[in-house]
């Protein structure tokens, strides 16, 4: 699951630039292009970017100052973190519960993972991965976590419009943020933007227990790591838009790893006292694994059953803990 969420992840990401580089033709840093005329990146520029140009021009002119089209970029950034914000906690607040809940089914699961990796045959791997299922739907939980990505598609339309107002407006395109132009690559807008996401990224690791840190680092970084890629590859506006919503990041993250991560786990600590986790499989489960086939389901001579549907999850229940009380 988790490398699911990871390889979904670093697809987007590698999508980005592909779609910029996409909405507009090779051109040196610092010129401005034509706006495209063809009939996907044309409709998209007259939706999304085009309004956001005439955004950035509208604060730009109620500012006025020679930095204003600049500080238009970091007040839109803002504003759009701040609207998606709710829904970004809400998602890591299901995603930390998920992480949570495996935590505490992690014992049963790497036996039925050791058992998948010594099994020979595909009966004995549909067994394994049966006694997987059982093992989340006793608990009640899923094997996949419930994702949205309303978040994630709110913010890629405002990122590419953002490169498409500054790259076909001569005005943003040259306009200087405190001497920085706007239409290239700077390094100074390039660190200033990464750092939010390093701290964003150390943050996180304090909320993962010491024994995984060490393994989580390369995966905290990599973050910061494409966000200095896409500011040196992009113009500086981008960066703008980069280091601002890293402002907002650094909040949200502050607040999943010191108040939402600890109540998640302070409630299951709870539940789990009156509630135990439901035992489907244990060290023994797979002793007899040669049985644990349509010939041990057959004879009936095995001590475990080839379909976990047939394991008395009621008694299982009650040899723990009683009937499990539904969450609040």
């Amino acid at each position: 699951m988790h490398k699911s969420k990871k390889v979904f992840t670093l697809g987007i990401v590698g999508l980005l630039p592909l779609l910029l580089a996409a909405c507009s033709p090779t051109t040196k840093q610092g010129v401005t292009l034509k706006p495209p005329t063809d009939p996907f990146f044309g409709t998209f520029y007259k939706v999304i970017g085009l309004p956001l140009q005439h955004l950035m021009e509208w604060i730009a002119g109620f500012v006025g100052t020679s930095s204003s089209y600049g500080i238009a970029i970091i007040v839109i950034t803002l504003l759009v973190r701040l609207i998606v914000l709710p829904l970004m906690l809400r998602q890591q607040r299901t995603m930390t519960a998920y992480q949570e809940k495996q935590k505490i089914l992690q014992p049963q699961l790497k036996i039925v993972q050791e058992a998948t990796k010594k099994a020979k045959t595909p009966e004995q791997q549909l067994a394994a991965n049966n006694y997987m299922r059982k093992i989340y739907s006793a608990n009640g939980t899923s094997m996949i976590p419930s994702m949205g990505c309303l978040p994630m598609l709110i913010q890629l339309p405002i990122f590419s419009g953002l490169y498409q107002a500054i790259a076909y407006s001569p005005e943003i395109s040259r306009a200087t943020f405190f001497g920085i132009q706007l239409g290239h690559s700077n390094f100074i807008v390039t660190i200033l933007a990464t750092l939010p996401y390093i701290v964003v990224s150390l943050i996180m690791l304090q909320g993962v227990p010491p024994e995984q840190r060490k393994a989580m680092q390369t995966t905290a970084f990599l973050n910061p790591i494409m966000t200095f890629i896409f500011c040196m590859m992009y113009n500086a506006g981008l960066g703008l838009y980069f280091g601002a919503g890293g402002i907002i990041l650094i909040i949200q993250q502050a607040i999943v790893t010191y108040i939402v991560t600890p109540n998640i786990r302070k409630r299951l600590d709870e539940e789990m006292e009156e509630n135990p986790p439901v035992i489907v499989v244990n060290e023994h489960t797979f002793d007899d694994w040669g049985k644990v086939t349509a010939t041990a389901s057959a004879t009936g001579n095995s001590h475990q059953p080839a379909d976990p549907d047939a394991i008395d999850h009621n008694k299982l229940r009650k040899r723990n803990a009683g009937k499990q009380r539904p969450r609040k």
